[in-house]
């Protein structure tokens, strides 16, 4: 016979780092079968979003990046965080022509993931956006920015998931999902 799975009971949060990339917070957790556990950590980050966008030739944008974690140079889709007040789609939509230039095409919601529902507290939407155009020659990055557009094939984009070049877990996942919905290879 299952069990009824319950929700853990807080009793205290203590925040140890709060700084705009990096909020961690220490939870004294109560199980539901009364044991206490006072040191759960959690890492508390914005809503993430990432983009596929391809344009009606059906070549994928995509940017070129440093990524000083791995001390790798990656070709990935074009990402951020959503800023207080703006949805998910508006995010996105927003990354993608300040990163890229491109804009407009049909859009849609593709998948909401978790990098890891044990220790971090957002999601990240995926949005397929499909007949993207450029609509602007510059790029407004970040000053933490500094990425070159990468447009690739399909079959391109397809060989760099067999490889696992394609090394972000929540970039990878919903582009398996695209390609295994679309037949497009």
């Amino acid at each position: 016979m299952e069990k009824e799975i319950k929700k853990w009971k807080i009793l205290s949060s203590e925040y140890l780092v709060s700084r705009p990339w990096l909020t961690a917070r220490r939870d004294t957790v109560e199980y539901p079968d009364g044991r206490i556990n006072d040191e759960y950590y959690v890492l508390e980050y914005p809503t993430w979003v990432n983009v596929i966008a391809r344009r009606k030739d059906g070549k994928f944008v995509m940017v070129e990046q440093y990524r000083h974690g791995l001390g790798e140079v990656l070709v990935e889709l074009c990402a951020g965080v959503a800023e207080k007040g703006e949805s998910p789609e508006e995010a996105a939509r927003r990354e993608l022509l300040e990163e890229t230039g491109y804009g407009n095409g049909r859009w849609s919601l593709l998948t909401v993931l978790s990098a890891n529902p044990g220790s971090q507290n957002n999601l990240s939407y995926s949005f397929l956006a499909e007949d993207v155009r450029q609509i602007s020659s510059e790029q407004h990055l970040d000053a933490t920015e500094d990425l070159n557009i990468r447009i690739v094939t399909a079959e391109q984009l397809y060989e760099m998931l067999e490889t696992d070049s394609v090394r972000q877990s929540l970039m990878a996942a919903p582009l398996w999902k695209y390609f295994a919905t679309r037949n497009c290879k």
